[in-house]
């Protein structure tokens, strides 16, 4: 049941985000030597994200939670995580230090058909991580993205 400010249905927000690793601990220490800082508890560990949390969980935990077969997990799953940056030597910065954690530069930073400047890596586990400079997007002081109205 809803109300006129919120109407029933799903709220327009992501909480959290939370990606299924083969090995807890190299996946936290990936993230961490990229600079973020996790909490562990109970075999999951967290990281504030500006207003939302990334997690890292066991994968196969992942998938029984959600209901899903775990032996599909190979390969790209058809979902990139983003990070907007600043500006371009940001962008650089970022997927070099993703290249020295351990992970695995897919698409080296480059100029982007929408005036940006964007490069990808995945993870350990093969997650895809896009590290993108956007100069139509704000991003606020606390970090978090403003998008443009795109119908003007």
């Amino acid at each position: 049941m809803g109300d006129a400010c919120h109407p029933a249905g799903m709220e327009q927000r992501i909480s959290l985000v939370t990606l299924g690793v083969s090995d807890l601990s190299r996946a936290r220490a990936f993230y961490e030597q990229m600079g973020w800082r996790g909490q562990e508890v109970e075999e999951t560990v967290f990281f504030q994200a500006g207003g939302m949390a990334f997690v890292l969980w066991g994968a196969e935990k992942l998938a029984n939670d959600a209901g899903v077969d775990s032996s599909r997990t190979d390969g790209f799953r058809g979902v990139a995580l983003a990070q907007n940056v600043r500006s371009r030597a940001d962008v650089d910065e970022v997927i070099a230090a993703a290249r020295s954690a351990g992970g695995t530069v897919t698409h080296p930073p480059a100029d982007t058909f929408y005036g940006g400047y964007a490069g990808y890596f995945t993870d350990p586990d093969g997650h895809a991580w896009e590290i993108a400079y956007n100069p139509g997007f704000f991003i606020a002081d606390d970090g978090s993205l403003i998008l443009p109205d795109f119908g003007r």
